[in-house]
This record gives structure tokens, C-alpha cells and sequence, in this order.
């Protein structure tokens, strides 16, 4: 699975408070499961519920969602195609006046192609299928969120175009 990295990644990127203190987001991979349709081929889907959880956030929820429906659009955009299937849900527990504990719960799924080695006899060749939106879908490059006049967080996406990997 290689989702949870890539959002820890991106969320430490974009916002500094995780950036310098790391441990305030914490993941993990709930209720998951594995598809495999017995075709021939060992090619399957992982499906999960990613659970973020950002304790004693002080900042707005705000500054999370941005940078995660940015990712989303790139690395599961049917969750913002179908907003019916409510794979975005939340939580949130109020410490104080001035701080919560926010806890995300993303529906995800990671598709994996399996293909036959000519070269190995018995070797397989893993793939991890990019989810890379419809091309009529524009990314900006730069994006940065301000919250009251003070910039909370910032990130970068490369353009996307259809079939290359973000």
C-alpha cells in the first residue's frame, strides 16, 4: 500500500506544523480488504479506510481539507466524482477553546497488476496502476491556502496529464 505514505508525505509538505512536529498525524489503515476476481492473473485491489488523525490541532480544519482534496483529486479522484459514496467523513473532538483532535477517515483503494516474467520462470511483475484523473481536469501547479490573511499552508503538484504518474 502506498497511499498512506504518499498523503503523510504531501500533508508534511504542505502544512508546517506537521512539518516540525511530526507526531501531531498519526495514520491508519482500517477494515481493509483485498479483491482478487480468480481471472487468470494474481492482479488484485487493495481497499481500506484511512484514518488521519491530527491531535491537539490548533489550526482551522480548513487548512487540512485543501491540501487532502488537492491529493484526492490526483491519487483517488472517484471519491470527489461520487460525492454520494461519502468516502470523506470526519470527526473532531474539541480539547478547548483552542485546540481539537480532527480525525479523517478516507474510503481508498490501491490497484495492483500482476503479470507473468517471460525472462523468470514463476517470477511475477507487480504494478502499481497510477490514479491519475480524466485529463479535462486542470492542476495547478502551486497552490497556497490563507486563512484571516495568514498563509497556513502551501504545496506543489506537477501538471497532470493523462497516463503519466503523479
Amino acid at each position: 500500500m502506498l497511499k498512506p505514505i504518499k498523503l503523510r508525505e504531501h500533508l508534511t509538505a504542505a502544512l508546517p506544523r506537521i512539518a516540525h512536529n511530526p507526531e501531531l498525524l498519526k495514520i491508519f489503515v482500517l477494515n481493509g480488504s483485498v479483491r482478487c476476481t480468480a481471472t487468470g492473473t494474481l492482479s488484485w485491489e487493495y481497499s481500506y479506510t484511512m484514518q488521519l488523525q491530527l491531535l491537539d490541532w490548533v489550526d482551522h480544519p480548513d487548512s487540512v481539507m485543501a491540501p487532502l482534496l488537492s491529493w484526492l483529486q490526483v491519487h483517488q479522484h472517484d471519491l470527489l466524482a461520487n460525492p454520494d459514496r461519502k468516502g470523506i467523513r470526519f470527526d473532531a473532538e474539541y480539547l478547548n477553546a483552542a485546540s481539537m483532535d480532527l480525525i479523517i477517515h478516507l474510503d481508498l483503494t490501491e490497484r495492483v497488476i500482476a503479470r507473468a516474467r517471460q525472462d523468470v520462470p514463476g517470477g511475477i511483475t507487480l504494478t502499481h496502476v497510477s490514479d491519475t484523473p480524466p485529463s479535462y481536469l486542470p492542476m495547478q501547479e502551486h497552490w497556497e491556502l490563507f486563512v484571516k490573511g495568514e498563509k497556513v499552508a502551501e504545496w506543489n503538484f506537477p501538471p497532470s496529464h493523462p497516463g503519466v504518474q503523479p
